[in-house]
């Protein structure tokens, strides 16, 4: 009973080149499970980097290699790709994350201690400055541009052909 049972619950899916691949419902639902529980990136940053074996190597239908060549490439390229992340990660992230954390945190520190101080005084200084501004264009260059507007204003212009 528990064979059968095993048999029941595993399902087979034949891939292009007709080679069995088993998977066992209750490890995809654990993964599942985790991957709902554990997302790492919850607002897709980084979705781009979604890349497959087909996104890299593709052959057209007009030339195909061996399909056990193929295959061997496709597993060797996700292995390289899955060993490589895990050992640069190992060796990269816990500095990369120091550094990143001590960017943001100096970022940080700038913006709400320096920027925005600043920008809130200019804020205030800035009314009293525009009405200084506003009375000394009314006082004396809106006069003085008047005057040169009535004067051209005189200025008439005729063409007469001979």
């Amino acid at each position: 009973m528990g064979l059968e049972k095993e048999k029941a619950d595993t399902k087979i899916f034949m891939d292009e080149e007709g080679f069995n691949r088993g998977s066992s419902p209750a490890l995809s639902d654990t993964e599942a499970s985790l991957d709902k529980v554990v997302d790492r990136d919850p607002n897709g940053i980084n979705s781009h980097l979604k890349l497959g074996f087909e996104d890299v190597i593709a052959e057209p239908p007009s030339t195909h290699s061996f399909d056990r060549v193929w295959i061997c490439s496709n597993a060797l390229f996700e292995l390289s790709k899955y060993l490589m992340y895990k050992l640069l990660t190992l060796f990269l992230a816990v500095p990369l994350a120091l550094v990143a954390g001590i960017l943001f945190a100096v970022l940080s520190c700038l913006h709400i201690w320096i920027v925005m101080p600043f920008i809130r005084s200019c804020l205030m200084v800035l009314p009293p400055v525009q009405a200084v501004w506003k009375s000394v264009t009314d006082v004396f260059i809106a006069p003085l541009y008047h005057s040169i507007g009535r004067c051209f204003a005189a200025i008439n212009i005729r063409l007469d052909k001979e």
